[in-house]
């Protein structure tokens, strides 16, 4: 019990409270994960629980590995007999044991965005759905939705009646299931639904579980949908012990599907529910927490809770206007810069949050300009570029032979000369006989017609058979580093030798990287179980602690974040809240919208800086936007306006015809993170101007350089222009313009 001596009154009660169905209304930066894994200890010492008995779940791979580590120190013995994983993670286990029983091979693959949209561009083909009304993604979204809410495609099809676009839908739902089953494949969405589907279809494995699992525990609760709350629900319908944890104040995920009543009504589906809330926050200040529960408090739909703090008041709110989104840029650029070289603060102590993917552009360009290094959260995600594509359908196809996505993708790469009506004829085949892809590719001396084209398949075919036979021998490094051998996939873009090759090249050494940390850290290594880790990786897991970078994201990422300092950039109304939300006129859209908000202002531990722009460039026209309702919910007291951001010159729109440069740098962000350390600057021998010198800049105009300090990479240049006022720069990226005066 002494341990429980660290938590305070409210958390020790939620710790203590075991029997039965409990709420735990934890506010931001309250302490929860504290909580769940001192519960779980609990359970296990003070309890006489066992540990197998117990299922926790939360949902990112990042937050179930923290939860594991802190459960492992807390516990120690036993402990790793706790299940603690993700919602998808657990359906995996559980149906890989057991999905047999509802027709399909214990080896099934798992499809990811780009896959689903592969099967449902040849579920349109073929009922011959025009691609100008019915878009994959539209479809994709809709079932997805009907997923969520554990509608299956019959239920669909019978609502749909009479709505004819929506009997499209029904039948493109309909038959993607079946290429799914054709393919012994599930998406994501299919992990859950098939589990929910598994525990009504076979009585004695859910009883399996409902014994197995006696004590539930699941994290980010107000994120949950419809058909996660059956699967919960349905497992802890026999020991009734499920403690919920989650804050109806940071539900921000309707758009994938959340429904926020699953937490406001938790005591109308549970009425004998204990409700505890967890209020005393110790990541901020006081004067930020005052800020978010002044923001939040203007929602209806919601508990009631105030966060507090013994953190101390803290320095203010900064908040500050700008004439445009690009002075905008150019002062959180500055001011991160500035603090870096005044303070103690380091680049991994800044956020800058934003509403959209969009915003990100000018953030980058500046910080780039400023010699800033930076990170880019949620851009184009590594296993979704074609060479990891690519061997990952290797894989797939030595580990799941049925899986004709990644069989048609790899069957010419590197091209191997079989053709489209090749391999329509083996399609065919596969069709008629009612196999998969795979294996009419290891008939193909039966399909008519085929002719030499047999010779051309023959090779791939003993390809996958031969690392098949060798799976069992070597590792699963060795296994890729062979099939980058045999298939020579490695070798052309060596001879292809261009920076694009070079470029890809580093993505598989991270991949084989990738890899060996796999079996590093895996109990078991095996290759089911390292596509499975890939299939479930989220965007924001890659983040490493220690990489000392600023961070972009959108307030949607930054959830379950947090950061010493903070800007929230694009404070204006119809950035955010957005153009869709106040046309919507409801209360719901806009309340969505101020949840995100407070989500972004409790992000920041000790500053927290709000910027927006009177004039802002969308769709290539300038939009007149006034400052965003949230900042004015903000008491005048908690904040530090400052006046307009004005220089002394008129702003100028950027120039059409970027430097090359830049242009090169800015690709390199598409694949892989920024860091001065790694661009390539190509520094003069001498430069053409000195101190006293007049120089012009593209941008800033005329001006006279005041000092020049000679670096390893590059030259630091300080010039005071005449509108712009005083600027450092590098030279390489400046291209500053000695003036000849007479």
């Amino acid at each position: 019990m002494s341990s429980l001596e660290l938590l305070n009154k409210e958390q020790q009660e939620a710790v203590l409270c075991t029997e039965g169905p409990l709420l735990i209304l934890a506010g931001a930066g309250s302490g929860k994960t504290r909580v769940l894994t001192h519960r779980i200890a609990h359970l296990i010492e003070d309890c006489g629980v066992n540990p197998w008995n117990i299922l926790a779940i939360t949902f990112t791979n990042k937050a179930a590995g923290e939860m594991r580590e802190r459960v492992d120190r807390i516990v120690g013995f036993g402990s790793e007999s706790v299940w603690v994983s993700t919602f998808h993670s657990t359906c995996v286990r559980i149906l890989r044991r057991y999905i047999d029983r509802l027709g399909f091979d214990n080896h099934f693959a798992i499809y990811d965005t780009e896959d689903q949209k592969t099967v449902m561009k040849e579920v349109c083909r073929r009922l011959e759905l025009d691609p100008k009304q019915y878009k994959e993604r539209t479809i994709l979204n809709v079932i997805s939705h009907a997923k969520d809410e554990y509608v299956s495609p019959q239920e669909f099809e019978m609502d749909a009646k009479g709505d004819f676009r929506r009997e499209k839908f029904a039948r493109a739902y309909i038959e993607y299931q079946k290429e799914l089953k054709k393919n012994n494949a599930l998406d994501f969405d299919d992990l859950i639904v098939m589990t929910v589907d598994l525990f009504r279809a076979c009585p004695d494995v859910l009883e399996y579980y409902q014994n197995r699992f006696q004590y539930i525990m699941v994290d980010e609760y107000q994120d949950t949908n419809t058909v996660q709350f059956k699967l919960i629900s349905t497992l802890a319908a026999k020991s009734r012990n499920l403690c919920v944890v989650g804050d109806d104040d940071q539900s921000i995920y309707k758009f994938r599907g959340a429904n926020i009543e699953n937490i406001l009504s938790f005591e109308k589906v549970f009425p004998d529910a204990a409700v505890i809330r967890l209020e005393q926050n110790y990541r901020s200040t006081e004067t930020i927490l005052d800020a978010a529960n002044s923001v939040i408090s203007n929602n209806r739909g919601r508990k009631e809770k105030t966060l507090w703090t013994e953190n101390g008041k803290g320095l203010p709110v900064e908040f500050h206007q700008f004439n445009t989104a690009y002075e905008e840029a150019e002062f959180v650029a500055d001011d991160i810069g500035r603090k870096i070289r005044k303070t103690d603060a380091e680049y991994r102590d800044f956020a800058v949050l934003y509403r959209t993917n969009a915003q990100s552009r000018l953030f980058e360009e500046k910080l780039l300009m400023a010699n800033i290094p930076y990170r880019l959260i949620g851009g184009v995600n590594f296993y979704s570029r074609k060479e990891i594509k690519d061997l990952l359908a290797y894989l797939k196809t030595v580990d799941n032979g049925r899986d004709d996505l990644a069989v048609r993708r790899i069957i010419n790469v590197p091209k191997r000369g079989i053709g489209a009506v090749t391999l329509n004829k083996v399609d065919a085949f596969a069709q008629s006989r009612g196999i998969s892809f795979f294996q009419a590719l290891e008939d193909a001396d039966q399909i008519p017609g085929i002719g030499k084209a047999q010779l051309k398949i023959q090779p791939f075919v003993h390809l996958i058979h031969e690392m098949r036979l060798k799976l069992a021998d070597l590792s699963l490094k060795e296994l890729m580093e062979e099939i980058l051998e045999k298939t020579g996939y490695a070798r052309e873009l060596e001879e292809e030798g261009t920076e694009e090759a070079d470029a890809r090249l580093e993505n598989i050494d991270e991949l084989i990287t990738k890899i060996v940390t796999y079996e590093e850290g895996a109990e078991h290594p095996e290759l089911s179980g390292f596509l499975e880790e890939v299939a479930l990786v989220a965007d924001i897991d890659s983040l490493e602690g220690d990489d000392n970078r600023v961070l972009l994201m959108t307030l949607h990422s930054a959830k379950g974040l947090e950061f010493p300092r903070v800007y929230l950039a694009g404070m204006e109304d119809g950035i955010f809240p957005s153009y869709m939300s106040i046309a919507a006129d409801t209360e719901e859209e806009i309340e969505e919208e101020r949840r995100l908000c407070y989500v972004g202002i409790t992000r920041a531990m000790k500053e927290l800086t709000l910027t927006s722009a009177r004039f802002r460039m969308v769709r290539g026209e300038n939009h007149c936007n006034a400052v965003s309702r949230f900042v004015r919910e903000i008491p005048e007291e908690l904040m530090k306006k400052e006046e307009l951001y004005a220089p002394k010159f008129q702003e100028q729109a950027p120039v059409s015809k970027r430097d090359q440069v830049y242009e090169r740098a800015k690709e390199a962000f598409r694949t892989k993170t920024f860091d001065p350390s790694q661009f390539k600057v190509v520094k003069a021998d001498r430069l053409d101007y000195g101190p006293g010198d007049r120089v012009s800049h593209v941008k800033f105009g005329e001006g006279t350089v005041l000092e020049i300090a000679e670096g390893g990479r590059d030259y630091e240049v300080k010039v005071d222009f005449d509108r712009a006022g005083v600027k450092r720069m590098f030279a390489s990226f400046a291209k500053l313009k000695k003036i000849e005066t007479l």
